[in-house]
């Protein structure tokens, strides 16, 4: 199995150092480098599997370190991590690029399956939002995430955390077709799919960032 390879900034000493741990201590990861300021990513290499930011760090921020890396690298997955639930910020990402993008709080981040599970997806090219500050969004009145079923909205939330219509099927104990029939429902309430619309997954969990709080 081809090893993961890493990058961290994070600027805390203590808190980085536990990071450090639990990555190295993952067989098919591979810590590459571990940094404490956006200054230091100049000198990053240019073959990284996924780049783990602070998004908070003392001379600028994980977002614009993130989209300075993948300017570089193209195929570079960015996991964001904070203390606090600032996920509207990646709205400022580009759609075309949020797609590689994932959000974990710090408290998750601790968290080794949690961790290693979003670390693997977002290499997959998925993007994962943190399953607590997700649960906790409800939608606002009058958007159009009211206009979901329970259920729907159950579904849509379980897509911003980047599962798969499969594990979406394990959470809710449902069939794999009738998941699939309600993320169709979802799409189609929130006025995506078809051919115009390339990746209905990234711009469903932008309309969830949009519209609810």
């Amino acid at each position: 199995m081809a090893r993961l390879r890493i990058a961290l900034v994070e600027d805390q000493p203590l808190y980085r150092d536990m990071l450090v741990g639990l990555l190295r201590a993952v067989p098919d990861f591979d810590l590459v480098v571990a940094a404490g300021s956006a200054a230091e990513t100049a000198a990053f290499p240019r073959d990284l599997d996924i780049a783990l930011l602070d998004i908070t760090l003392p001379d600028g921020d994980g977002i614009e370190v993130g989209r300075r890396l993948q300017e570089r690298q193209s195929s570079l997955s960015i996991v964001l991590l904070s203390a606090v639930d600032r996920l509207n910020t990646l709205l400022d990402v580009p759609e075309e690029q949020r797609r590689r993008w994932s959000y974990l709080s710090k408290t998750s981040a601790l968290s080794a399956p949690s961790l290693v599970s979003a670390l693997r997806a977002s290499a997959g090219g998925r993007s994962v939002l943190d399953r607590e500050l997700v649960e906790r969004r409800r939608a606002r009145p009058r958007g159009r995430l009211a206009g979901l079923s329970t259920r729907q909205f159950e579904v849509l939330t379980l897509l911003a955390e980047g599962l798969t219509n499969t594990a979406i099927a394990r959470r809710l104990s449902l069939a794999d077709r009738s998941v699939d029939n309600h993320v169709n429902a979802v799409y189609s309430a929130l006025g995506l799919g078809g051919d115009a619309e390339r990746n209905p997954r990234v711009s469903a969990v932008r309309i969830f960032l949009e519209e609810s709080a």
